[in-house]
Order: structure tokens, then C-alpha cells, then sequence
């Protein structure tokens, strides 16, 4: 259960529980679609194609209790690494938490829906293909991805 209305706004990622934490998430699910990192430059590219364990109905995880063990290179969000993964978008909660941000309004926190980053077009609901039905994620990058995190 939620403590506090707006704990977001009066506590930092390290002093949340662990419910605010997972509450946080907006559900975007961008941070389940594959990434590939240039060796020579460090350059992430970002493509349209989402983790197989990513529902696209609902832009959650399908199995998140064992995410980690299903998927061995499953990113854990923490308080300590938030700030030293550069790919996360630049509408990731977390990282605006971090950055002393505001929530969108179409985060579920603040508008009191779930549905609404969907409704909005913040998710990848409508626009990612499962890494099952492709044969080469090369073919899915997306060459208009900013890597300042802003995937939209």
C-alpha cells in the first residue's frame, strides 16, 4: 500500500518502500525494447523490438517475479543505478524523480489511470513487435531515437 500521496515529490528514490518504488514505474515499457551498443563508440541504438516476456497489451511483464532469471541481461532499476544507465528515456519516472522533475500528467500516479500513458501514446502499446516474430533486430532500429533517452 502507498503511504503517502505525491511521495514522489517529498521523498528520494532511496528512501522510498519498496511498493512505492514498483508504483512509480509508468508502465512505458521502453525500457524492455532491445538495445544495441555500438562497441567502437559507445552509441546506443534503439530498436522497436520488445523483450519476449513484454505483454504489448499492457506494456507490462509477462513473468516480472522472475524476469532476471528469464532474461540473464534484464536491467535491475535501482536507487544507485538510475543515474548510470544511459538509455533509459528522458520521461522515465525514475529519472525525473531523480532530477527533482515532475510526474507527467499522464502518469498514473497523477492522473489516477493506467490507461492514460497509452491513451497519450507514451508506452510502446501500438508500436513494438516481439523479438519472437522477427529474425534480425538490425532490421528494427530506430534511426530518428535521440540519445539523450527521448524515444518519443
Amino acid at each position: 500500500m502507498i503511504e503517502k500521496e505525491n511521495f514522489w515529490k517529498s521523498k528520494t528514490l532511496k528512501q522510498m518502500t519498496n511498493d512505492e518504488w514498483e508504483s512509480l514505474c509508468d508502465g512505458c515499457g521502453k525500457c524492455c525494447l532491445h538495445k544495441l551498443e555500438d562497441i567502437d563508440t559507445g552509441e546506443i541504438s534503439v530498436s522497436n523490438v520488445s523483450c519476449m516476456y513484454l505483454d504489448l497489451k499492457t506494456c507490462g511483464c509477462m513473468d516480472y517475479k522472475h524476469r532476471h532469471k528469464n532474461v540473464k541481461d534484464c536491467i535491475k532499476l535501482t536507487p544507485e543505478t538510475i543515474d548510470k544507465i544511459n538509455w533509459l528515456p528522458n520521461t522515465c519516472s525514475y529519472k525525473l524523480v531523480l532530477n527533482n522533475d515532475d510526474l507527467p500528467d499522464w502518469h498514473h500516479l497523477v492522473s489516477g489511470d493506467k490507461n492514460t500513458i497509452h491513451e497519450r501514446g507514451m508506452s510502446v502499446k501500438n508500436f513494438s513487435i516481439n523479438e519472437k516474430d522477427i529474425r534480425d533486430v538490425n532490421e528494427y532500429i530506430l534511426d530518428w531515437f535521440n540519445n539523450n533517452g527521448s524515444l518519443f
